[in-house]
């Protein structure tokens, strides 16, 4: 009996175990790995603040959005022994495999600018909303603010969800707007590109829209450490907060470093092509985890997913790995439906993308591999 073992059951994992269970025959045993029972879909978290998704929309029970034939096992890892194609976990279980997949995303890390977490401001003046708690805390900030300045900020990229952060910056306009507050209010988007947007065309659009919206711009503001309700710049920019909503540095699971897999962030390096460990031929790395420049979105995951769902029991057969991860098309993918966060696109994600059903998408959500 070959062993299939993954770790992680976000986004990535999930739709990757749910297409290699079909795939794969009875001699194998697929197993995925993760430390909750709960499912949270994340671009949904954007909205969470403003009251448009509800619990049930965001975040439902783990063992339903996998297939049967998937064993799941509840636990924190503690490392991947590479050498003894093991994994460790926290209580001193140990899993087997022969394939190893790693899907363990990226987690904010707020502790690594300076002050973020003193004083007591972390979710008093602080939010972040790319965790449930704190998309959540968020709201409840948003429903008690009086009025002042409210400041939306990257701290470095990439991140997940990248389009999120302007996103989160017009809802909040809105937000702002629909209570009838917006006058008292200095809105102002800090990002540490030197523009809203990698695109030019898309730039010039969001920045005009900005604008118009009278939301203030600082880019290429690079923070040095929070100090006083005011965020200092390496250049000696101040940009002072009365509530401040935080995209922190993102980084790749501890579990990767303490496993010797990662690069500075966390990352697992891997061919840009077949996601293969650079490291070792049995290990891949998927969606958010892997070190590849491609946009860390659902549409992206999907793709990789794809693409590894194909390869792997391939390449187990000692065949070419012949699928390829185009990281051009997961970007030009996200262009297309960053700004589609809707019933649609919630819908989709959990009756099609995360089961990995063959079923047509929507147009907007097709491969775009063949645009790139």
């Amino acid at each position: 009996m070959r062993r299939l073992l993954v770790l992680g059951a976000g986004t990535a994992g999930t739709m990757v175990v749910n297409r290699l269970r079909r795939r794969l025959g009875d001699e194998w045993t697929v197993t995925v790995v993760d430390r909750s029972d709960r499912h949270i879909y994340q671009p949904g978290l954007v909205f969470l603040p403003f009251g448009p998704h509800t619990l049930r929309q965001v975040v439902r029970p783990r063992r339903p959005t996998l297939t049967a034939g998937v064993d799941l096992v509840y636990g924190d890892v503690d490392r991947v022994l590479a050498d003894q194609n093991q994994v460790l976990l926290a209580d001193g279980r140990r899993l087997r495999y022969d394939y190893l997949v790693i899907a363990t995303g990226v987690q904010p890390r707020p502790q690594h600018t300076p002050g973020m977490l003193d004083g007591g401001q972390w979710r008093r003046s602080i939010f972040d909303f790319y965790t449930y708690d704190g998309a959540t805390a968020l709201r409840r900030a948003l429903w008690g603010f009086t009025g002042g300045r409210l400041v939306v900020h990257v701290t470095d990229a990439p991140v997940k969800g990248p389009a999120a952060p302007l996103q989160l910056t017009l809802l909040v306009e809105a937000y702002l707007r629909s209570r009838g507050m917006r006058d008292q209010v200095e809105l102002v988007y800090a990002t540490p590109l030197p523009a809203v947007s990698t695109s030019p065309v898309a730039a010039r659009h969001l920045g005009a829209l900005l604008d118009e919206r009278k939301v203030a711009v600082e880019t290429g503001l690079l923070v040095e450490r929070v100090d006083d309700r005011t965020l200092v710049g390496r250049d000696g920019r101040e940009v002072p907060f009365d509530l401040l909503v935080t995209v922190p540095l993102n980084m790749g699971a501890d579990l990767v470093a303490r496993s010797g897999l990662g690069d500075g962030r966390n990352l697992v390096p891997v061919d840009r092509h077949t996601l293969l460990s650079r490291a070792y031929p049995n290990i891949f790395a998927l969606g958010d985890a892997n070190d590849l420049p491609a946009a860390k979105t659902v549409p992206a995951a999907r793709l990789a997913a794809e693409v590894l769902a194909g390869n792997l029991p391939r390449y187990a057969r000692g065949e070419p790995a012949t699928g390829s991860f185009d990281s051009r098309a997961s970007l030009l993918e996200e262009a297309r439906t960053s700004h589609r966060g809707g019933p649609a696109l919630r819908w989709a994600y959990w009756n099609l993308l995360l089961p990995g059903r063959r079923v047509r998408p929507p147009a907007w959500m097709s491969d775009t591999r063949k645009h790139a």
